[in-house]
């Protein structure tokens, strides 16, 4: 197969909004893939656009399993993230037609587009695509798969595989009594609150930024009134293991409920408690007063009290860390995740 960014930026908005709803050429290029490599599973992260579900059909009709892993709320939310003007929003759950998403431009902005994208969502669901296309379904936490039953996927199909990570990068020490944020600089990240729970804070800890986005400029001038404060900009994979590994706190101040964040296992893997929203997934993922703390989304100054919290009280914190790498290696470590993923493969084979 060969689709990539450069098709779609190529191609008008009429062919991508049809080929969203079937891909032809993707049809054919996995049914020749699975001749000839002898594919047993067919395992898909996202088809939006240019793959299209085309590509489960493609798979059926070779008499393979698909998996589909569900890493945002696309099926159920033109939005993905069930975010919208600053809040969680759930308007389009349990719509056969999403048709809010079109009303407010949910997807890149655009009414178009987001029409083109409740189109496919509803003429999939209409042809019972997802119902029955799919073999099993992969959701990242309990609380993932509850939204998915509730916007109408099957229960029995859904099973919660966690993120894990591929190589394990061993603890850190924490000795960098610093705090630190991983992610995009958008608003739905909430960096913004982040910032002003910093500009509360009686504690001197300084927050390290490493990530890049829309709000980069915005932050980076908030940032240079906070001596405390310092804007990493994007880095690369091992230098954000180096930096979790002597940071004191990692910092997910979300205001989506998220899907699984890297970020959080990457953090458990070097023993690095973390301070997050208490919202959707993450108030599963994070134990709160055992991995580290929950606070209430969107609420600067709780955020600012956990930090202070977790800067005062050494032995909690040292606790706190060596509990985030116990739930990494019981959890997350790479044996573990390998064996449920293939877990996952064979009861796909026995269904198929």
């Amino acid at each position: 197969m060969h689709r990539r960014y450069s098709d779609l930026v190529n191609m008008s908005r009429a062919k991508v909004a049809r080929e969203s709803v079937w891909s032809t050429e993707t049809y054919r290029d996995v049914r020749d893939t699975i001749r000839r490599e002898g594919v047993q599973v067919a395992h898909f992260h996202n088809t939006f656009p240019l793959v299209s579900p085309s590509a489960y059909y493609a798979a059926r009709a070779q008499h393979v399993p698909v998996i589909q892993t569900l890493h945002n709320y696309r099926l159920l939310c033109p939005g993905a993230v069930f975010y919208r003007e600053g809040r969680v929003c759930e308007d389009c759950l349990g719509h056969a037609v999403p048709w809010h998403a079109v009303q407010h431009s949910c997807y890149r902005g655009s009414m178009v587009q987001s029409a083109a994208l409740v189109g496919m969502v509803s003429l999939h669901r209409l042809a019972q695509t997802w119902q029955r296309a799919v073999t099993i379904y992969i959701a990242l936490t309990d609380f993932a798969r509850g939204k998915f039953i509730e916007g109408g996927l099957p229960q029995d199909k859904i099973q919660v595989k966690a993120n894990f990570m591929a190589s394990d990068p061993g603890a850190g020490d924490g000795q960098g009594e610093f705090a630190l944020f991983v992610g995009r600089l958008t608003r739905d990240k909430g960096v913004e609150v982040l910032l002003n729970a910093w500009r509360q804070l009686k504690s001197s800890i300084p927050l390290k930024i490493v990530g890049d986005g829309p709000l980069q400029e915005s932050v980076q001038r908030r940032a240079e009134s906070m001596p405390n404060v310092e804007v990493l900009g994007r880095q690369g994979s091992e230098d954000v293991l180096r930096l979790m590994k002597t940071a004191t706190m990692l910092v997910v101040p979300s205001l989506w409920y998220e899907g699984f964040p890297m970020t959080v296992v990457e953090a458990y893997a070097c023993g690095l408690p973390v301070i997050a929203s208490n919202l959707g997934s993450l108030s599963s993922v994070v134990l709160d007063k055992s991995t580290g703390h929950l606070f209430r989304a969107g609420d600067a100054g709780d955020l600012a009290a956990c930090v202070e919290r977790t800067v005062a009280n050494a032995p909690e914190t040292s606790a706190m860390r060596r509990n985030a790498r116990a739930l990494f290696e019981e959890r997350y470590n790479p044996e573990i995740g390998y064996r449920a993923l293939i877990d996952v493969y064979n009861a796909a084979l026995r269904r198929n």
